[in-house]
């Protein structure tokens, strides 16, 4: 199937991101933002979750969370392309809350296509929140790679370390990943079951929390198995370039918010009698800033506009988004830095704010690099030993 025009961005997803904007703009603004996450300068500070329940009420009111839940599950059962965009601003608002964490294991649990990954996505229908536990402690999450094992069934019992759970103290449950003799599973478990105990990492981002999430003797309920044993792996490929486009998508709004906030203060800031914006070594990385989001935004909504309409070319597309995404985050980072010149490097400027987001981000389901070898192995086939 063809992709249509503009990337099936039309009407209703512009209104939702127009929305989404002027929603962050008014109760997420730079300075409550920093008043929320960043009031703690002292780098020794123990592992914080600072996030506002009522805001991200408010989120749920508002049908976001449902965004990729199918309608025949009472979701609203919008294209990857209107999520996207939600994405997008989400990620230039900086906004903490486990809404990309959730959005990502709504699309794991939507190639799941059982009852438990059915009953899973009901309990997001209700306002509960998932998170993903899938990795394992080298950052893999491909194949039987994981921390935590199954075993026996009705009940199936966890044991064993996920890690690099995001937003693990604002969720309600974890879709874990295990593997048994069957094969790899994912199995819905409760953030409070017996023998789930959550260890916050320590982290740059501040806009997140991230922990490693031990299961020791943890009993799934039966209804929850999401996928069988030797199902779950297919089941997170598949899912796999939502995955990695919403994540670019998140890359591209904070890439956006340094770009214009850089922008504004290379047009105020004065040196040698003109704003700093009139000399070539300011304004030409400033539209090279630019040009790199432009092109890192245009592959982010072919991704997800493959997703809806040529799902054969999505994993290709997913990579390539993400990729130059995670590119385009370090470059900006690294300008809005340098172009706040000395105030740029202080606590109170809110420049640290969106870098290290994307710091988290870039290394967030692979950096640049590891999308690029992915690439060069679709294209051109894998390298023999």
């Amino acid at each position: 199937m063809a992709q249509p025009k503009d990337f099936g961005f039309g009407t209703e997803e512009t209104m939702l991101r127009d929305e989404a904007r002027r929603f962050f703009k008014k109760n997420c603004d730079d300075s409550k933002l920093m008043e929320l996450v960043g009031g703690n300068s002292n780098p020794n500070r123990e592992p914080e979750c600072n996030w506002d329940e009522k805001l991200w009420n408010q989120i749920v009111d508002l049908g976001w969370t449902i965004l990729a839940v199918p309608e025949e599950l009472e979701g609203i059962g919008s294209s990857a392309a209107c999520v996207a965009g939600l994405m997008e601003e989400a990620g230039r608002a900086a906004f903490p809350s486990p809404l990309l964490a959730n959005v990502n294991a709504t699309y794991v649990l939507n190639a799941c296509g059982t009852d438990g990954a059915k009953k899973a996505l009901g309990e997001i229908v209700d306002g509960n929140t998932i998170s993903l536990a899938i990795i394992n402690k080298v950052g893999s999450w491909e194949f039987a790679d994981t921390d935590v094992s199954a075993s026996g069934s009705d009940p199936t019992t966890l044991d064993g370390t996920s890690y690099y759970v995001q937003d693990a103290q604002k969720v309600d449950y974890f879709l874990v990943k295990a593997v048994s003799d069957a094969g790899v599973g994912l199995y819905v478990v409760p953030v409070d079951a017996p023998g789930v105990t959550i260890v916050p990492d320590r982290i740059h981002d501040l806009t997140r929390d991230q922990a490693h999430v031990e299961f020791k003797s943890v009993a799934v309920d039966p209804a929850f198995v999401a996928a069988p044993a030797g199902k779950g792996d297919g089941v997170i490929e598949a899912a796999m370039p939502a995955i990695h486009t919403m994540t670019a998508a998140d890359m591209v709004g904070a890439g956006e918010w340094q770009l214009q906030t850089t922008a504004e203060y290379a047009r105020t800031r004065v040196q040698y009698d003109h704003p700093i914006g009139f000399f070539q070594a300011v304004k030409h990385p400033i539209v090279d800033v630019m040009i790199e989001i432009d092109h890192a935004r245009s592959l982010v909504y072919n991704a997800a506009c493959a997703i809806d309409h040529e799902p054969d070319q999505a994993a290709l597309c997913a990579h390539m988004a993400q990729s130059t995404a995670s590119d385009m985050a370090e470059f900006a980072s690294n300008r809005s830095v340098q172009f706040h010149g000395g105030i740029g490097f202080t606590w109170e400027c809110f420049i640290h704010l969106h870098f290290k987001r994307q710091v988290h981000n870039q290394v967030l389901y692979g950096d640049g690099g590891y999308h690029r070898s992915k690439l060069a192995d679709m294209v051109m086939g894998p390298i023999a030993a």
